[in-house]
């Protein structure tokens, strides 16, 4: 009796080891990005009976509409435009001061097979959401919501706002916005890997150092199956940072690969982040921009080819100075976009810029630094058409746009 009770003893604490295994097994990648983009996790999956939260069905239909909206607005608008202006695509995208954002970098290039997203956003974590203590997870699902607020109204994220919404969290950084879009893009993922890079470009899964970049590789499939990778690292992008880091270095033996630059609260019009611009300019066989980006004058007028799309009206206040009369003579002979996008993020008064450089063109001289497609400089500066409403920020709040 007492050794056959041994036995049951046993194989009780055998199943219960079992089943917490598999338990732990079952919390999935694909399963937690899912959950917090409000979409139903698999039928097994430990996270199914959280889905059952008052809390977690809110924050699910508030996701459904939002993202509805936003596909009817813009998304849909966007993928039309570039299968007729993206013929032949890289497949390597880079998007510099991008943020969390693989969500345009996807709908601009929806058949990259690589994406390496760089900014100053730590990577953040994940956790096991089953194991967060009552009343957490619906804190940390409004936390994301509040900071996807800015980027499903306007198609950019508010810095500083997204900031404090995902610090104070056990769910917290860019991860679990990366896996947010992943899942409400239609993607499958896979792999979840937290990276590092040396300062020469070489990526570790363990620690390189004290000044190593860390970032977050994550495998993952589309509807076809096709297994595609993004990247994304927490990195200073000015010039002491790319200078010191591996970033760089390791976006070049990616290239050369199809660049977006959207939103980058023209950071690239400094003199601190020529190392970054230089680069782009280098490294892309074509770039995507608003007029955030690359000021038209450091284009090299033998390597690029200009395609304006939509209205230039200038920089919205938050950004006096940076008004370009070359560009808005460009964009007298623009083509018209259905879509908004960028700080001026309302239909028809949004201006998109694609530069498709020259197959075999070589660097120009200085003397050559501005495209023969340019216009004359100094043109008449047009009349401005009225501009949309500055996104005001919260009382008691200044914020960084990006």
């Amino acid at each position: 009796m007492v050794r056959a009770f041994r036995i049951a003893a046993v194989a009780l604490a055998l199943l219960a080891a079992s089943v917490s295994s598999t338990h732990a097994a079952e919390v999935t990648f694909d399963d937690t990005a899912r959950f917090l983009a409000g979409m139903q996790p698999s039928a097994d999956s430990p996270l199914l009976p959280l889905t059952r939260d008052p809390a977690w069905q809110r924050h699910a239909k508030f996701f459904d509409g939002a993202f509805a909206q936003l596909e009817q607005r813009q998304l849909s608008k966007i993928r039309s435009w570039a299968d007729v202006n993206l013929a032949a695509p890289r497949p390597t995208v880079f998007y510099l001061f991008s943020g969390p954002d693989f969500l345009y970098a996807n709908t601009f290039y929806a058949k990259a097979s690589t994406y390496v997203l760089g900014a100053l956003e730590p990577v953040g974590a994940v956790p096991d959401l089953t194991r967060l203590p009552r009343g957490s997870v619906g804190a940390a699902l409004y936390n994301v919501e509040r900071s996807l607020g800015s980027i499903l109204s306007f198609s950019f994220f508010i810095t500083k706002q997204m900031k404090v919404d995902l610090s104070a969290n056990q769910v917290n950084g860019t991860l679990p916005i990366l896996y947010v879009f992943l899942a409400r893009s239609g993607k499958t993922i896979r792999n979840v890997e937290m990276i590092a890079l040396d300062d020469k470009g070489g990526v570790h899964v363990d620690n390189p150092g004290r000044n190593a970049t860390r970032g977050v590789r994550i495998t993952f499939a589309g509807s076809e199956g096709e297994s595609r990778t993004l990247y994304y690292f927490s990195t200073d992008l000015s010039n002491s940072g790319a200078r010191a880091t591996g970033f760089l270095k390791f976006c070049e033996t990616l290239g050369p690969g199809n660049s977006l630059i959207k939103s980058a609260s023209y950071l690239l019009h400094s003199g601190n982040f020529t190392a970054a611009r230089d680069w782009l300019l280098a490294n892309s066989a074509t770039i995507i921009q608003d007029d955030s980006g690359i000021p038209l004058a450091n284009y090299s007028a033998r390597q690029w080819r200009f395609f304006p799309f939509g209205r230039y009206l200038g920089p919205i206040d938050e950004f006096p100075g940076r008004y370009q009369e070359r560009y808005a003579a460009l964009f007298t002979r623009a083509q018209p976009i259905d879509f908004g996008v960028g700080y001026r993020w309302r239909t028809h008064e949004s201006n998109l810029l694609l530069s498709v450089k020259v197959p075999g063109s070589e660097a120009a001289p200085a003397a050559e630094a501005t495209s023969s497609a340019e216009p004359p400089p100094k043109p008449p500066r047009p009349k401005r058409l009225r501009p949309p409403e500055s996104i005001p920020p919260q009382s008691g709040r200044s914020f960084w746009f990006r």
